[in-house]
């Protein structure tokens, strides 16, 4: 992995852990419902991003840009897991998330043909139990229903992710699919407004995660994907679990424990293995 690839992966998942936080704040202080939710965070997204598309240049604002098969995908992910986490607890949601985008991005690597080494596979298997470690205590009879949209939530996200590898531009395959995505999210609002609920504090958040979070976050993401392998790009997001749990002792004043840190090891070196270790056994196996 070269050294640009390794800071837009660590910028990328540095905001989708703030993303969970912000949701976990938002949702949780039920500040906001979860359709209003998803539809100020795309929207806001896809403002912020014209602004800078259109800073960028000419040719650069998106127009005709992105599709709208991603652009729904970017969609499915935000309105499930926007509705999943008013049912689920954090550790059993990030458990089947996580879970989700992993087997999908991985299953598609293998269809494709990827052969991951065998270090990937022991540093997969670290950070999948140092993640299961983390969450468990927090597993307690999940909603089916919350569980079922959470699993859609990561499918949406792992082929949304796979779909990003080729895109020669980011900010402007991004921003086209945020700006299609809109209308999508729009609709789901009109469809629920009997349970709007609104507050300053809960558009505030959403903003914040549209904005930021997520319109920025994708967009660093996408331009990370190029360097990655498929199966990288799945493991790699193991990290967000344990960023969303450090932010949420900073921000939330969450009490930190020994498991936090047992788990986090195992999931960073687990994540290391995989991606340190295979460089440099070819590298050894190339010049022995």
């Amino acid at each position: 992995m070269s050294s640009r690839t390794a800071v837009l992966t660590v910028g990328a998942l540095i905001a989708f852990a703030a993303n969970s936080v912000i949701c976990r704040l938002a949702l949780g202080d039920d500040t906001i419902d979860a359709a209003s939710f998803s539809t100020i965070r795309l929207t806001s997204g896809a403002v912020t991003l014209l602004v800078i598309a259109a800073m960028a240049g000419p040719g650069r604002s998106g127009r005709g840009r992105g599709n709208w098969t991603s652009a729904s995908l970017l969609f499915g992910y935000a309105i499930t897991f926007s509705f999943a986490y008013l049912s689920l607890s954090a550790g059993t949601g990030a458990l089947i998330l996580f879970g989700a985008v992993q087997a999908t991005m991985i299953l598609a690597a293998l269809r494709s043909g990827e052969q991951p080494h065998v270090t990937e596979w022991a540093g997969l298997l670290l950070a999948v139990a140092g993640l299961v470690y983390l969450v468990l205590p927090g597993l307690a009879a999940p909603s089916p229903a919350g569980s079922a949209l959470m699993v859609v939530a990561g499918i949406c996200w792992g082929v949304y992710s796979l779909r990003g590898r080729g895109v020669v531009d980011p900010l402007a395959e991004t921003t086209g699919n945020f700006v299609r995505s809109v209308p999508l999210v729009a609709a789901t609002s009109l469809v629920t407004l009997p349970g709007l609920h609104l507050s300053a504090a809960g558009i505030l958040l959403a903003v914040l995660s549209g904005a930021a979070a997520s319109g920025v976050g994708y967009v660093v993401w996408y331009a990370a994907l190029r360097g990655l392998t498929a199966t990288r790009a799945a493991m790699v997001q193991l990290c967000v679990p344990v960023l969303a749990a450090v932010g949420g002792v900073i921000v939330l004043s969450e009490r930190p424990s020994p498991r936090l840190v047992l788990a986090a090891a195992l999931i960073l070196g687990g994540i290391g293995l995989a991606t340190v270790g295979r460089d440099y056994l070819l590298r050894a196996e190339t010049t022995g």
